[in-house]
């Protein structure tokens, strides 16, 4: 099968309209494993990172502000306005309203300075099945000086109907707990500080009012931001791999632990309910 295309943009897509179309597209979106999907690999070369922005993000998520050094998860949200444009298109075949990030991995390969330029590119690698509907894993790329800086591939799920025994990810298997490092009180509005400096102002992570309306109780916090709370709190190698798997939603405001031993991570809720779980080391 042919690789995708090239469709090089001249600046990086506004996330508002994306989202508003792919929620008025959802209802007539067909998913499964053997649907087409768009074949196009966005380019968004000269990228230079917004300082003010970057500070911001730093500062919600724990990380050292005023380093000339992008943190480890940041290229996600320079990409995810590039892959938001793929998945609210009529040609993805899942909805986007309800679709769920359940895994993210990266390779950074060299340090990252925030004062560079760079060129990202996101494509959809494919569609899979899971036992509980079908999963879509993108790409993400960010090219420094002509290499390979920053990978990463992240999987969101469609939950729909099946008739039949989807291949993996199959249920982690348990491991012993990790040691708790610290607790961590978060403030309702975790989730309105993490949308305006990354500008993912999906309206689960908002208000309680607009939570209710996708069947939560109360906002939730991103996803991205679990991890990265986590990851500035354990600290990552300049070249380093890491795996995270999104397992239960945060509720906020709320009351998690976070657990750590060697490379293993895990964030947790009340009664030891597993929210996130990690592993990063050095390559």
């Amino acid at each position: 099968m042919a690789g995708p295309t090239d469709l090089a943009l001249t600046r990086s897509p506004s996330l508002a309209p994306l989202l508003a179309r792919g929620a008025v597209l959802s209802p007539f979106k067909h998913p499964g494993p053997d649907a087409e999907f768009p074949r196009t690999r966005l380019v968004l070369p000269g990228l230079r990172v917004d300082l003010a922005r970057l500070a911001a993000y730093e500062r919600v998520c724990g990380f050292p502000t005023g380093e000339d050094a992008l943190p480890v998860t940041y290229p996600h949200v320079l990409g995810f306005p590039l892959a938001m444009r793929l998945m609210s298109g009529r040609d993805f075949p899942l909805p986007l309203l309800g679709l769920v990030h359940t895994s993210f991995t990266v390779t950074r390969h060299a340090r990252m300075p925030a004062s560079g330029a760079y060129e990202l590119s996101v494509h959809i690698e494919g569609l899979a099945p899971h036992r509980r509907g079908t999963q879509a894993t993108v790409v993400t790329e960010v090219r420094g000086g002509g290499d390979v800086a920053w990978e990463s591939r992240s999987t969101y799920l469609a939950r729909h109907r099946t008739h039949h025994l989807a291949e993996g990810p199959r249920e982690p298997e348990a491991r012993k707990p990790l040691p708790e490092a610290a607790e961590w009180r978060l403030a309702g509005d975790v989730g309105r500080r993490y949308g305006a400096a990354s500008g993912d102002r999906n309206p689960i992570h908002l208000h309680p009012l607009t939570a209710r309306l996708f069947g939560f109780p109360r906002a939730i916090a991103h996803g991205m931001w679990t991890v990265a709370r986590c990851l500035a709190a354990h600290g990552v190698p300049e070249s380093c791999h890491l795996r995270a798997e999104f397992r239960a939603p945060v509720l906020l405001p709320g009351t998690v632990t976070y657990a750590a031993r060697d490379g293993r991570f895990e964030l947790r809720g009340r009664p030891d309910r597993i929210h996130v779980t990690g592993d990063v080391y050095p390559v």
